[in-house]
């Protein structure tokens, strides 16, 4: 992902020159709303509930992870054939499964005889440890139904049919509107989510945090106006530094979250912490705690 975001943020200059120059209507003052993701301290957040520990976006990993003490469990979303919600970071079951074919071609009743813990692997393919150990592609409903309490970022990844109708009316039946993040790459499908679920926090898509971030580079980040809770943003796209001190202030003062993804190296774990980020979404969230626990112990 990180060559698209270079592109998109060298396309972007431009776009810098325009929102500087208007940039006084972008901040109009104001009260700031309160926003549960945005604190006084790193939040530990599994990505695809610990991909580098279990197999991604299963209960199995879910389950694990908050075991482990995470505050947030990240996952992505998409409909079957049958128009079930389930957790799958890819359009087809290929690449995780022992199955073939796109999600929203098959039926729930056939995606729960897959083993979703067949390709995961952490030694580069000599050993599957998860094979044949009953692990299973998850539901949507299975996920908010077993951690009423457990805040989620679920990421929007199918483009069609939209799910952003039966996935606000997932989060309705679950009382689960106060504590998701709805997250997308697409700007269309978080406007589009906004729309039908007015009042439930998202984070913003590549076109939304574009100008935060090239105002933040040089030194205006306070004049954006961001159009959600939470960046989601790389630590850097190629040579470009996207998580920075500028960054993180600019957003505190508007109490936007930060949150940096997908770091997986201690240092730069302990960098971030350092910075003051809201959040650090993880394939190994074990090491994460260990950091927080070092920096906690050794201030």
């Amino acid at each position: 992902m990180s060559n698209r975001w270079t592109r998109a943020l060298l396309g972007g200059v431009v776009a810098a020159v325009a929102a500087l120059y208007l940039a006084s209507a972008l901040d109009v003052g104001g009260g700031v709303a309160p926003n549960r993701y945005a604190g006084d301290r790193t939040w530990v957040i599994a990505h695809q509930g610990g991909e580098g520990l279990w197999p991604s976006n299963t209960m199995f990993a879910f389950e694990r992870s908050v075991r482990l003490g995470v505050d947030m469990l990240e996952t992505d979303l998409h409909a079957t054939r049958d128009g079930v919600i389930v957790t799958m970071h890819d359009e087809t079951v290929d690449r995780t499964t022992n199955g073939h074919g796109r999600v929203k071609d098959l039926t729930l009743a056939r995606l729960a005889r897959l083993d979703a813990g067949y390709r995961w692997t952490n030694d580069g393919g000599r050993t599957f440890p998860f094979r044949g150990r009953g692990v299973r592609v998850a539901t949507l409903e299975e996920l908010l139904a077993a951690f009423p309490q457990v805040p989620l970022t679920l990421e929007i990844k199918q483009d069609e049919p939209s799910i952003a109708r039966p996935l606000c009316d997932a989060l309705k039946r679950h009382g689960a509107r106060d504590r998701v993040l709805i997250a997308s790459f697409r700007a269309s499908a978080l406007r589009e989510f906004r729309e039908v679920c007015p009042g439930v926090a998202t984070s913003m898509a590549e076109d939304e945090v574009r100008p935060v971030v090239l105002l933040s580079l040089v030194g205006l980040g306070g004049l954006a106006r961001p159009a959600g809770d939470a960046l989601q943003v790389p630590v850097r796209s190629g040579v470009i530094p996207v998580v920075t001190p500028a960054l993180v202030a600019a957003a505190a003062r508007k109490n936007v979250a930060v949150q940096a993804w997908t770091v997986n190296d201690p240092a730069q774990m302990r960098r971030l912490v350092t910075m003051g980020v809201d959040g650090i979404i993880t394939d190994r969230p074990d090491l994460l705690r260990e950091v927080l626990s070092r920096a906690r112990r050794d201030p």
